[in-house]
């Protein structure tokens, strides 16, 4: 096979790189940076201006700064990509902004499921439970269902969250020890330790479980949501597709931007890091497809920054509010400042006259 035209033999056995690693995806997440910036900005910019008076705002707030931690590890990967920096680049990469971005991306995939459970449990539990409130009451299940929408809760299980990922991911840092050059800086598994290669297979089972997990806690969630949605317009005999199509979009918009950006890298993690921890289970060419595999898929999972901004417009209607608001104030500032400026010319032609 020609190795998609790559531009190192592939008996090289520190370096798989090709033209698509080398020349294609370095643009690509160029592009993903730049719009990345500047729509989660836009949102971090309005998300701290309202309060968090819900569990869902804290979510969302929670998913714009691991997006922004993400974002910022890009820098140092388009210039490793483009060869700037030289091997203590990649040594830097292996170490701290690599595992920067694995912590952002899973805290990410976590609060997606909660975000879930927390429209599952508004919409499906709560609505079941006004018709037996009384009931509830008395065994208490009103108070149980209260706590899991309640801001303080969304506030401590975010903090668990980040907590988790960031005590599983750093050994990884800790355990990158060994002595680094410009033969072993491009494979981060020659830096680690022998026991900093057993942490690194075993969190990344972790992770991927995960994801896997949080995928059949978000399957379950929607589909419950979306059967709850149609026989609720079915109760009240309303035909309201224009309705009916809005509860859609915002349901459904969360499960569009997981499987597209995060099911095809973990499809072929597990693989992936098998052949890091050990290689000689598989062939060269393996190595190099693997690795031309993940390193496009988790492209797509670097896209999601570019895509939870889309989540936040359709999902909360504060951050939609506030965004429309915020056009429409800087739209009519603009009008009033332009027929401020013609009524001055106005003026001044008549004194002119």
């Amino acid at each position: 096979m020609d190795h998609l035209n790559s531009t190192h033999p592939p008996t090289n056995q520190s370096d798989y790189s090709s033209v698509f690693t080398n020349h294609v995806l370095p643009p690509l997440y160029f592009m993903i940076f730049v719009f990345g910036v500047f729509l989660n900005g836009l949102a971090a910019w309005i998300f701290f201006r309202v309060p968090s008076d819900s569990g869902l705002v804290v979510y969302l707030k929670n998913m714009v700064v691991a997006d922004i931690l993400m974002l910022s590890t890009f820098p140092f990967r388009l210039a490793a990509q483009l060869g700037l920096g030289g091997w203590r680049l990649h040594v830097i990469m292996c170490r701290y902004t690599a595992v920067l971005f694995y912590s952002s991306m899973y805290v990410g995939i976590l609060i997606m499921g909660l975000i879930s459970l927390e429209r599952y449990v508004r919409i499906v539990r709560h609505t079941s439970s006004s018709t037996t409130s009384a009931y509830r009451s008395r065994m208490g299940g009103a108070g149980v269902l209260h706590l899991l929408q309640s801001v303080s809760f969304a506030r401590v299980v975010a903090l668990l969250t980040w907590s988790l990922l960031l005590l599983s991911v750093l050994p990884n840092v800790l355990l990158t020890s060994r002595p680094a050059n410009e033969h072993n800086a491009r494979r981060c598994m020659q830096l680690k330790t022998e026991l900093g290669a057993q942490w690194h297979r075993a969190s990344t089972f972790f992770s991927v479980s995960l994801f896997w997990l949080t995928l059949l806690v978000l399957a379950f969630c929607y589909t419950s949501i979306a059967c709850r949605v149609y026989q609720s317009y079915r109760r009240v005999n309303r035909n309201n597709s224009d309705a009916r199509r809005k509860s859609n979009r915002s349901i459904f918009s969360i499960l569009a931007v997981f499987f597209v950006c995060f099911v095809p890298y973990h499809v072929c993690r597990v693989p992936y890091t098998l052949s890091q921890t050990s290689p000689s289970d598989f062939s060269q060419n393996a190595h190099f497809l693997l690795f031309q595999l993940k390193a496009g898929t988790l492209f797509l999972s670097a896209l999601n920054v570019c895509l939870d901004p889309i989540i936040y417009f359709l999902m909360c209607r504060t951050f939609r509010e506030s965004l429309l608001r915020k056009l429409s104030g800087r739209g009519r500032r603009r009008s009033l400042t332009t027929g401020q400026s013609l009524s001055n010319v106005e003026e001044r032609r008549s004194s002119g006259r």
